[in-house]
């Protein structure tokens, strides 16, 4: 049964109502990277500590990581542009109080806003563009666009965020979402037709608050490691949250007839690998985001502009490999990708091993475009895997909670990175990249783990338990 949609729409108003929505995930995915290239500039206004500067970015992505299936099932229930508007306005809210911050904690509580705004906005969106656009084919194409948006933001992100720094200030880039959100919200309100699912999936509260808090435990935990220490009560406990709702999942969600997460599906080989490929690489990419641009401004000197410009070639390999990496995906499956990806990080990760202080400028230009090529090429397969084998009635849930993974892993990878880096992030020179060797130790082996993920996960053993997981799936749905 298809969604449903009040109104005909012509071509132009479906491109209309596709800009808008790429609009919204160019602001959401762009304050993932664009937050980073600010951090030296919060750092010294607000007198932020390591640890502030961890939950500056984490309060953003954990919140997105933790609520984006709500977000989903709840916009399928109300309305998607009724609670896309309500997203884009709870978004700008947030983002206007970013920019009005007087210390590092109301400033870590606004992201946490700004993200409860995002979760509404990234699934939503991406649902509003599948039921605006009925011919397949054209579907097909209006999703490609939507999706390539999330690279161009990244890759925007630094340099847009350095120019906003040097000119006017850190605050500028969180003022600069606010005109382009009300002029969304007016655009939804003009433009965007109704939809819902005609069967909306039944609310999971107790599900919900069992994910949250195993997010919110493990990323805590990390990153309080470094001033408490691993065995401190402190930590032990939060831990201790985080195994035990990890048991309530397990005992409870397989009870439950419309699940927040679904554990059936991690019965698929594809479908799990696609996960943990999907955390890897994000937490690789986390990591390498917020120390490189530290390492940028504060031990080589430059300005938050020309550490923004240095990230460009990343930024254009993640848009020029991210449509052949589709295309290679479906002529030829998504292992060949996988392993590009994997190695790309691996190796990346074993050059930065080498860069100091004085590292010649070229060189380490050169070692960051092994990591644009890893993400230009990691993205599309994972999605592909996940969704492998599923029937049409899960390819959703599938992808989302791929999504869910990605966010994870970008959290997690910056409570890893600034844990690892201490108190040598503010300290400059051979002490930080010294310490910065940790973090890339890190990524080499979550490259080494995409390859071997990427090996399992495509195989025809794998495959064969994807068919086993839809047969399961459907069985039940009758």
């Amino acid at each position: 049964m298809q969604d449903t949609v009040t109104g005909e729409l012509g071509r132009r108003r479906r491109l209309l109502v596709l800009a808008i929505c790429c609009a919204s995930i160019v602001v959401v995915v762009m304050d993932i990277s664009i937050v980073n290239t600010a951090l030296p500039a919060i750092r010294q206004d607000l007198n932020a500590s390591v640890s502030g500067l961890q939950w500056t970015v984490d309060a953003y992505t954990l919140v997105l990581a933790g609520f984006l299936l709500l977000a989903g099932s709840t916009a399928d229930r109300f309305g998607r542009k009724r609670i896309f508007q309500v997203g884009l306005a709870v978004f700008g809210l947030g983002s206007l109080l970013c920019g009005l911050a007087p210390s590092i904690g109301w400033l870590i509580a606004a992201r946490a806003l700004q993200a409860v705004g995002g979760t509404m906005l990234n699934p939503v969106a991406m649902a509003i563009v599948a039921t605006t656009f009925p011919d397949p084919a054209e579907r097909a194409r209006a999703i490609g666009v939507f999706g390539s948006m999330s690279g161009l933001s990244l890759a925007l992100g630094p340099i847009l965020g350095g120019a906003l720094v040097d000119g006017i200030g850190w605050r500028s880039v969180f003022w600069i979402n606010v005109p382009i959100v009300a002029a969304a919200i007016g655009c939804t309100r003009l433009f965007v037709p109704e939809s819902r699912a005609p069967r909306a999936r039944r609310f999971d509260p107790v599900g919900q608050l069992l994910v949250v808090l195993v997010l919110t435990g493990v990323v805590s935990a990390i990153i309080e490691s470094h001033a408490s220490g691993w065995t401190s009560p402190l930590v032990l406990g939060l831990l201790a949250v985080a195994a035990l709702a990890v048991l309530g999942i397990l005992a409870y969600e397989p009870r439950r007839a419309d699940p927040l997460l679904d554990l059936r599906l991690f019965r698929s080989m594809p479908f799990s690998g696609a996960i943990l490929m999907a955390l890897f690489a994000l937490c690789g990419f986390g990591a390498f985001l917020f120390v490189t641009p530290q390492y940028l401004q504060d031990v080589r000197g430059m300005s938050a502009l020309a550490a923004g410009l240095s990230l460009l070639p990343v930024g254009v390999l993640i848009i020029a490999l991210s449509p052949v990496t589709g295309w290679l995906v479906g002529a030829r499956g998504p292992r060949l990708p996988l392993l590009v990806a994997g190695a790309a990080l691996a190796l990346g990760g074993l050059a930065s091993t080498w860069i100091g202080p004085a590292t010649p400028l070229p060189a380490v230009l050169a070692t960051y475009l092994l990591f644009g090529v890893f993400l230009g090429a990691v993205n599309p397969p994972i999605t592909n895997t996940a969704v492998s084998g599923m029937p049409r009635s899960m390819a959703g849930v599938a992808a989302a909670t791929a999504s869910v993974g990605r966010q994870t892993g970008t959290t997690l990878g910056v409570a890893i990175a600034g844990t690892i880096m201490g108190s040598s992030a503010a300290a400059g020179g051979a002490a930080f990249t010294g310490a910065a060797t940790g973090v890339w130790w890190l990524l080499l082996g979550l490259g080494a783990g995409i390859v071997v993920l990427a090996l399992v996960s495509t195989g025809a053993r794998a495959l064969g338990s994807a068919r086993r997981v839809a047969g399961l799936v459907e069985e039940r749905a009758l």
